[in-house]
């Protein structure tokens, strides 16, 4: 039976966090001499509390189980998570019952929080076999929110208020609200809302918009730790159109009936925390100066589960709310806010403070992309070859190829994931697709156009179609081959920093953080990197050209053609 209610608070309550050093009691067998550990994937989504979750799932398991927890956060939304738990890419992610509702089943929000997760639990064991464990304690729920100065001016406390105003203003929402059910066209049809302008916009940036007079409306989360440092008016939901958001593990049953012992633990953290205590959590995620690691360890330290001494600002801890902050709930003052950004890491001190990890980030990077490369050049140079032999093909094939260019990078990503899961693999399969197109187009191009007068000339000197391919027609090819797979693989560098999304790690990850933080200097300290590999790349292949350029040649039909370096009679001999 899982623990419910709230055996994890009261657990952290009684015992406290055991001194550092301390042993745990593990649940289940432990491993027999020379055999590996169980392996239990977490997943978690692309946004802070998402990802701290996640990390908290997997300290956990590594704390009080024999298992290691293989990591696979910052997947790229609901429906990436969902379709990775189902084909068994992870085995458990944090999810939240409102979500599953309204998103995943796509069923109409009603009746309170008990009954939205009675209704998931239900028909997600009976669809799928995957097991809601024992909510955390906390919603994370949609609000809608609105500059406080503009609240005073137009007297605005609910939504209902919102609606008479509404053409007047101008909207930011996150990508998924203006899809969802219960996001944008749910709330239009409930309140009968019709913005002036709406856009799409990145989470942290929707804020500072704000502050800045460049919109009007927001969509919020109940525990986003930036309530506590903007001035912002949170309206009522007055008809109670969102439904309830509690956040809680979302499991495979085939994983709990193979390791029991992961229901259990992970219902420790049931009832565990409150949305005052995960704001402040967050805040320390915001500000991007502390890893889900660290503040994950100190919640979980602070609850009395893992070993060491909880941090200021973990649930269970004296420290309050940041300065400048009113309430858990209240709305913080502007110089609050300011201090948080000021104080952010830049570019050149994140790279110094995560230089292990750039090493490691970039050694990635660079696997995922040479297999990719390398699988790509064994079979698009072959095509190209077939398809300069079969001309009649030649338009249709590299068409098609060059279709693959136009499918957006993550949606492509997306795609792969019922089939080959999340990680390393699809990431590499996508690579390998987008790197196809310019190498066998180059190929067919650059042996197709090859100087007519030496492939005539050796061909009336009695040379096989074997010989006049070998020793002229790849020859003078071969600047325009190199030059597709050149361009393939700076495709293929700066499109890898997308596989961070679907948990494949390289030198997106900071760029995916720094995206959700709003924080230019961890951007940078993906993106400048990745673009300085993708100029040594292209550096590098530009020597190996020159090393496989026949000397003398200059390009097709140039001065290095046959009657430059050797004459077609020399060829024929050689």
């Amino acid at each position: 039976m899982v623990p419910d209610g709230g055996a994890g608070r009261a657990l952290g309550a009684a015992a406290g966090p055991p001194p550092p050093g301390a042993s745990v009691h593990r649940l289940g067998a432990p491993p027999r001499p020379g055999q590996s550990p169980g392996r239990v994937v977490v997943g978690s989504k692309n946004f802070e509390e998402s990802r701290l979750l996640g990390e908290m799932f997997a300290q956990l398991i590594e704390a009080r189980t024999w298992l290691r927890a293989e990591r696979r956060l910052g997947l790229a939304g609901t429906q990436i998570c969902f379709e990775a738990l189902k084909s068994g890419a992870i085995d458990v992610y944090p999810e939240y019952t409102g979500t599953g509702l309204v998103s995943i089943l796509g069923q109409p929000a009603g009746g309170g929080a008990a009954e939205a997760l009675r209704r998931v639990r239900t028909e997600f064991l009976a669809r799928w076999d995957l097991w809601w464990i024992a909510p955390l304690g906390f919603q994370n729920a949609y609000e809608i929110a609105v500059p406080g100065e503009l609240a005073q001016r137009e007297h605005l406390a609910t939504l209902s208020d919102l609606a008479r105003v509404a053409p007047r203003l101008r909207a930011a929402f996150g990508h998924e609200f203006l899809e969802r059910d219960d996001g944008l066209p749910g709330l239009a049809r409930a309140y009968g809302i019709r913005f002036r302008s709406v856009q799409s916009m990145q989470e942290t940036l929707k804020y500072q918009a704000a502050r800045g007079g460049g919109i009007d409306v927001l969509d919020v989360y109940t525990t986003d730790a930036r309530l506590l440092t903007y001035r912002l008016a949170v309206l009522r939901d007055d008809r109670g159109f969102f439904p309830p958001y509690e956040a809680a593990p979302l499991a495979r049953g085939a994983t709990l009936a193979a390791h029991p012992e992961l229901g259990a633990v992970l219902g420790l953290l049931a009832g565990a925390f409150d949305e005052s205590s995960m704001r402040r959590l967050n805040l320390r995620l915001q500000d991007g100066r502390e890893s889900e690691a660290t503040v994950a360890r100190d919640a979980l330290a602070a609850l009395g589960l893992v070993p060491g001494a909880a941090a200021p600002g973990a649930p269970g801890a004296t420290a309050g709310g940041p300065a400048g902050a009113e309430s858990p709930g209240g709305r913080g003052s502007r110089a609050g806010g300011q201090a948080g950004r000021h104080g952010a890491p830049g570019f050149v001190e994140i790279l110094w403070r995560d230089r292990a990890a750039l090493v490691r980030r970039v050694w990635t990077h660079l696997a995922l992309c040479g297999v990719a490369l390398l699988l790509g050049a064994l079979l698009a140079i072959p095509l190209g070859l077939y398809l300069e032999r079969h001309r009649r093909a030649a338009e249709p094939v590299i068409g098609a190829l060059g279709l693959t260019q136009t499918v957006p990078s993550l949606a492509l990503l997306a795609f792969m994931i019922p089939f080959l899961g999340v990680g390393a693999l699809p990431a590499v399969a996508a690579l390998w697709l987008y790197s196809l197109f310019p190498m066998v187009r180059n190929t067919y191009t650059g042996v197709r156009d090859a100087d007519p007068r030496a492939v005539e000339a050796a061909t009336a000197l009695g040379m096989t179609p074997g010989q006049v391919l070998r020793l002229v027609r790849l020859p003078l090819a071969a600047p325009v081959l190199m030059a597709g797979v050149r361009t393939a693989a700076v495709i293929t560098v700066g499109t890898a920093t997308l596989a961070a999304f679907i948990g494949a790690g390289g030198l997106g990850e900071p760029i995916v953080t720094g995206l959700q933080l709003a924080n230019t200097g961890m951007i940078l300290s993906g993106a400048i990197p990745a673009a300085a590999l993708a100029l040594l790349v292209d550096i590098g292949l530009a020597a190996l050209e020159r090393a496989v350029r026949p000397a003398g040649l200059d390009g097709p039909g140039g001065p290095g053609g046959p009657g430059a370096g050797q004459t077609p009679a020399e060829l024929e001999s050689s």
